[in-house]
């Protein structure tokens, strides 16, 4: 019999049933306020900061994010166990601890899973109402040991071309270089925080949006963001930044971006992938 999203919500294991370590990625940004909302749900939280080496002078900051990301691959691999990783600007909704996975976690080809998207694109749907897919994000995912074993080697090839010191999207090749070790990637069904982040300007530079957030969250955020913060209506700024997300992302659905023709198609029209799509806009949250 299939199962509906929302059955498969409400049978799911809860986060902290699965993942106990959290590890926070970090440059110079104050991570207080993050670090005590992950302990008070419950997890263990660790803070890895990026090294200041004489030899990363010049590097761009994106390679130096990856730099930072590889500590906690490494991390993963060593300890053998399942981690959420966070970037130091990602705000989490209230009572993350107790959503569900977004994933069947007895399965054994996980990759990994995102908890907040960037322009997600979903590739199917399981009857239990877990989808596979892409998104260009790592400000939030879950990662499993094998997963991090392939991320690793990703730091090579990022040094080799472009290298250290031009941009890379590489963020956005991680789908791409899981499947062909034929892991499977989950997105959620709602986002379980939101991207906090001022614009990023070296982004801006290569041709991509200065900002993203988070098209459909799971609830309230348990602290305001830093773009928010400091503005003359800091709730003001918030709810406006969040209706444009909001926007979008329907505006990503109705264009077919988010649900590509072609796979609805590929799966016959199938209400579970349309409902899936349609249903996790259904909200009068911002």
């Amino acid at each position: 019999m299939m199962v509906t999203v929302t059955q498969a919500i409400s049978q799911s294991n809860s986060l902290i049933d699965y993942v106990k370590q959290v590890f926070i990625i970090a440059y110079k940004e104050p991570t207080e306020a993050l670090e005590s909302c992950f302990r008070e749900e419950g997890f263990n939280c660790e803070v890895l900061r990026q090294k200041h080496l004489e030899e990363y002078k010049g590097y761009s900051n994106s390679y130096l994010c990856l730099l930072n990301h590889c500590q906690a691959w490494q991390r993963i691999i060593q300890e053998n166990k399942p981690t959420l990783i966070i970037e130091a600007d990602f705000v989490p909704v209230v009572g993350i601890s107790q959503l569900p996975l977004p994933f069947n976690p007895r399965k054994k080809n996980v990759g990994i899973a995102w908890l907040y998207t960037c322009a997600p694109q979903f590739y199917y749907v399981s009857p239990e109402g877990f989808a596979t897919g892409f998104s260009a994000s790592t400000v939030a995912y879950i990662v499993t040991p094998e997963a991090a074993k392939v991320l690793i080697t990703l730091e090579g090839k990022i040094r080799q071309n472009p290298g250290p010191k031009s941009y890379s999207s590489w963020d956005s090749t991680i789908d791409a270089l899981l499947r062909e070790q034929k892991l499977k990637n989950y997105l959620p069904f709602r986002c379980y925080g939101e991207h906090g982040g001022l614009p990023n300007l070296e982004h801006y530079r290569n041709n991509l949006s200065k900002a993203h957030r988070a098209d459909v969250l799971y609830g309230s955020l348990a602290f305001l963001p830093i773009y928010a913060q400091g503005k003359k209506s800091p709730w003001l700024a918030f709810w406006w930044e969040r209706l444009q997300a909001r926007i979008k992302g329907i505006g990503r659905l109705l264009a077919g971006k988010y649900l590509r023709l072609a796979t609805l198609h590929r799966n016959n029209y199938s209400f579970r992938f349309l409902g899936f799509a349609i249903f996790r806009h259904l909200t009068w949250r911002l």
